[in-house]
């Protein structure tokens, strides 16, 4: 078991029966007392960032993950089905673990966070960036560049996104994925 001289950034621990990972520390020696280390620590699961402070030499439970890439299939019922492009093994991810399934597409390839000695799917990444083509949207006026006034259009996927007035039906788009923004146009 490690104790507290061997936390760094990025470790994933076990902490209250959670995983969380490290986001930062700070060994602390005050001039009176025992020292300490100050961390912020975000929970796996939920994403929720938390400040804990252990004293010197608390041992703690590391836990190895593995950051793996998978190809997206299709859904079945309550969940999506994602492959392993190098072994072709597949994985069911619940539809509670996808983050925003509207940008989904076949055959993208996502990060899955796994707990590496139990092969338990933690988190589900997808891409920072979806390249998509806009498959309706009102039609746009040329030359309407000069305002910020935006539009919604539908994508391949059926999510609905917004855009500049002067993007038309049939053309490609980029979306960031983690706020569903309009990013740029894509050209062919």
């Amino acid at each position: 078991m490690a104790n507290t001289s061997d936390i760094k950034n990025g470790l994933c621990i076990k902490h209250n029966d959670k995983l969380v990972q490290i986001i930062e520390f700070q060994h602390v020696k005050p001039g009176k007392g025992p020292a300490f280390v100050r961390t912020k620590m975000r929970q796996i699961e939920t994403g929720k960032v938390l400040d804990f402070t252990f004293s010197a030499g608390h041992k703690i439970d590391i836990v190895r993950i593995e950051n793996r890439e998978y190809q997206y299939l299709y859904q079945e019922g309550d969940s999506y089905v994602f492959m392993n492009s190098k072994n072709y093994e597949q994985v069911n991810i619940p539809n509670t673990m996808v983050d925003k399934p509207e940008f989904l597409m076949e055959s993208m390839v996502c990060n899955i966070l796994f707990h590496a000695e139990e092969e338990m799917p933690l988190v589900l990444e997808l891409p920072m960036h979806l390249i998509s083509e806009v498959t309706y949207t009102e039609p746009g006026i040329k030359g309407d560049t000069a305002t910020n006034t935006m539009k919604p259009a539908t994508i391949a996927t059926g999510a609905e996104v917004r855009v500049p007035l002067f993007i038309d039906t049939g053309e490609t788009i980029k979306i960031d994925t983690r706020t569903g923004v309009y990013v740029e146009r894509v050209k062919n």
